[in-house]
């Protein structure tokens, strides 16, 4: 049995996905994600908020992550209630019903010389 870890509230302040990718191929497609680890011994119920600077949130996306295990949520995917939209800047709280730890990343290939971008996200205990 293992020890829960994280927190139950998180916080992405930069987010932004770009319209373009300079390749067709998934895994160089131009995304923003958050990795998300469940490390404990029940299932983590998470929902996120997506804010702009001139509309109200989207939002929650809802996803269930199994115990010990982890996801690569792309918010290119999210749709439910309504996608995320591309070149345009936003930031996302990330609540959860169990402890978890949450890393951004980026990957910017509008340009065949491609800029990744991670970091930890802000938690709140």
């Amino acid at each position: 049995m293992m020890q829960a870890m994280g927190s139950r509230r998180w916080a992405i302040a930069d987010g932004y996905i770009p319209s373009s990718s300079a390749s067709d191929d998934p895994a160089l497609v131009s995304h923003e994600s958050a990795c998300i680890l469940n490390a404990g011994d029940i299932p983590a119920n998470i929902e996120v908020t997506v804010f702009f600077s001139d509309r109200e949130p989207a939002g929650p996306y809802r996803l269930a992550i199994a115990p010990r295990r982890t996801v690569h949520l792309r918010f290119n995917d999210l749709d439910d209630p309504e996608p995320v939209p591309r070149d345009t800047p936003y930031a996302c709280v990330i609540e959860s019903d169990a402890p978890i730890i949450v890393q951004q990343t980026r990957l910017d290939s509008r340009r065949p010389d491609h800029a990744l971008l991670s970091t930890i996200a802000y938690c709140q205990e």
